[in-house]
């Protein structure tokens, strides 16, 4: 069994945070001024965030956390990665937190089995247009990010893809015959919607038993309960991260009533953010066929 052990901080006006909470307040801050962090169009031209000097994408919530900053460079750095580059952070520079995920090892001592937790620790980055001085930019800094996955191919070399059948009066996945319905692309009014759209029900396909066996599609007890509005959250962020992989623009009009919603099972629920969003990443690691890693870490 998995467990996830949190590290708190001291928020400096007394009240102690968990990472947990850390994060879920800045998500409901971006809702609470209209940002939907899940459903921000990508920028074609810079591609994913990522550290400039490990070159990796930031993963799960990191992704939404630093595309939602709106910057043109898709490089980050510690204030100490920014030092070593003989860089200083310009005053009055504001950082965005990250959430890395240590994965620690432990044994059941009464019954052997090995077991595992996961330390979350809190960092803050800066952008790249953030600091100034940089020597020594690594060469990858000059180029945009380039994206790596046409969209049709997202779709076609889904491992162990469930039947799509195209023609039907709406988009939704059915657990209980394994098929992923859709309407006809005319209907869609672009193509960034219809793949979106599409997106959005693979990753629901993702939770079945001979998939992923997600408790929150598995178990779901339908429109309404906790495992449902978390099942949604992680269709929602995965679909958003396979628009992120293959570069698709998307502009997405929220209703009021819908950003309400999700600030109030936010304030209820401290941890369903990050959760979500691991388990998101989780699905968008198997549809486009890639190694899982931690999904927290950057």
């Amino acid at each position: 069994m998995n467990r996830i052990a949190i590290t708190i901080k001291d928020g400096g006006n007394g009240k102690r945070q968990t990472v947990y909470e850390q994060i879920t307040d800045r998500i409901i801050s971006m809702l609470e001024k209209g940002t939907v962090p899940w459903q921000k169009p990508w920028k074609v031209a810079t591609g994913l965030p990522r550290n400039l000097i490990s070159k990796k994408p930031y993963r799960g919530i990191n992704t939404l956390l630093l595309h939602s900053m709106s910057y043109e460079s898709p490089f980050w750095l510690t204030f100490h990665q920014a030092q070593q580059l003989g860089g200083m952070v310009r005053k009055g520079e504001r950082a965005c937190p990250v959430v890395f995920g240590k994965r620690v090892k432990e044994q059941d001592e009464q019954t052997g089995e090995e077991t595992g937790y996961t330390v979350l620790r809190l960092y803050n980055v800066f952008n790249l247009s953030q600091i100034d001085g940089l020597k020594n930019i690594p060469a990858t800094a000059e180029t945009p990010a380039t994206v790596s996955t046409p969209a049709e191919d997202i779709i076609a070399l889904m491992p162990k893809r469930p039947e799509i059948k195209y023609g039907m009066s709406k988009a939704y996945y059915s657990p209980s015959v394994d098929i992923i319905a859709m309407p006809d692309r005319a209907r869609f009014d672009s193509e960034a919607q219809f793949y979106s759209t599409i997106y959005h029900e693979m990753i629901h396909a993702t939770g079945a038993k001979s998939r992923l066996n997600r408790p929150t599609l598995t178990e779901s007890a339908g429109f309404g309960s906790d495992p449902y509005c978390k099942e949604e959250l992680i269709a929602e962020m995965g679909a958003a991260f396979l628009c992120g992989q293959a570069g698709i623009e998307n502009t997405i009009q929220n209703s009021a009533a819908y950003v309400q919603n999700w600030l109030e099972q936010l304030q209820n629920d401290k941890a369903l953010i990050v959760q979500a969003a691991a388990q998101a990443q989780k699905a968008a690691d198997f549809i486009l066929g890639t190694k899982f890693e931690d999904a927290v870490a950057g």
